[in-house]
């Protein structure tokens, strides 16, 4: 029990120093069960020590039992509760650490302050940019990849929500596109005087976008791939202006993925392909693994990027 509950205590004590900014600064499913998990463990700590010093105190007892008598059934159950003990400590703190996100740059990070162009609000469960000027017509709801901080596609949403359209980026529980599908229609709901809405994401983000998307055809009129894929078949949605961006070097959503892909995609859908862009270029938080090898600096595929986005955000809106 004492080494179960050093674990528990552990992969919290490792994922909060290292990741405190990026777990205050998004959804709380995930910073909340990080620390119910260190409860848990001090818990288990306790329960350790008191037992060791029971033991301590009475003695040990030979619990052997004489030949020929079998072991008592209590013996088998403790056996099978300490077995399931492991392993569900090993799952349960597997996913906590698999889960620890890559943050975002600072350069990223110090864009929730907003700029003089736009303003941005910051809640639990979502970041909204809001460009000055004349009220946004069209609006675009974005999920990050998987894993990633949501405050890392700043830098490229900014300049889209600059050019006068409403952006909302979804804060996903765990940082996992599929805990907020529906999150589009709570956002829809909330801005009335938005006439027409694009769904976006990176990576699974784009996938869970792509859901939404086929889903609810009167309320989405464009999506908004970047190194994604639709997990529908939205080929007969002539009525859906779609973009794919992806690049070239992406090690990740390979430009085979991105290919295949287009079979399930509007005929008239618009293919851009970043050439040397990668995986990571999509967002600022660092490199990846399993990511390919730039071919690009990181602001020249950036503003290709944001380019294709703004053409489909027009094609969106357009009568």
């Amino acid at each position: 029990m004492l080494l179960l509950g050093g674990l528990w205590v552990l992969v919290p004590a490792w994922i909060w120093p290292t990741r405190a900014g990026v777990l205050l600064a998004g959804h709380p499913a995930y910073p909340v069960a990080v620390s119910l998990a260190a409860v848990v463990g001090v818990l288990l700590l306790a329960a350790g020590l008191r037992s060791s010093r029971a033991r301590g105190r009475s003695g040990t007892r030979d619990v052997t039992p004489p030949p020929g008598q079998p072991r008592r059934r209590g013996h088998w159950l403790r056996v099978v509760g300490r077995v399931a003990a492991v392993a569900t400590s090993v799952l349960v703190l597997g996913v906590l650490a698999w889960l620890r996100p890559f943050g975002a740059s600072s350069q990223a990070v110090a864009l929730v302050e907003g700029t003089s162009e736009v303003a941005v609000t910051d809640s639990a469960t979502r970041i909204t940019l809001t460009p000055a000027g004349e009220a946004p017509a069209d609006g675009l709801v974005f999920q990050p990849g998987a894993r990633v901080d949501p405050r890392a596609y700043l830098p490229l949403l900014t300049r889209i929500a600059a050019d006068g359209h409403l952006v909302v980026v979804v804060k996903q529980p765990f940082d996992i596109g599929f805990a907020a599908a529906g999150a589009p229609g709570a956002v829809i709901e909330d801005h009335p005087g938005i006439g027409t809405w694009v769904t976006a994401g990176h990576s699974l983000g784009g996938v869970v976008a792509s859901t939404y998307a086929a889903d609810h055809p009167d309320e989405i009129d464009g999506l908004l791939l970047w190194a994604s894929y639709p997990l529908d078949d939205l080929s007969g949605r002539e009525d859906l202006a779609v973009a794919t961006v992806s690049g070239s070097e992406d090690g990740l959503a390979t430009p085979a993925d991105i290919e295949a892909s287009l079979a399930d995609l509007p005929p008239d859908t618009q293919v851009v392909e970043v050439a040397g862009g990668i995986h990571a270029f999509f967002g600022d938080y660092g490199e990846q693994p399993g990511d390919g090898i730039p071919g690009i600096s990181r602001a020249q595929a950036q503003a290709e990027i944001v380019e294709a986005s703004l053409a489909l955000m027009d094609a969106a809106g357009a009568p």
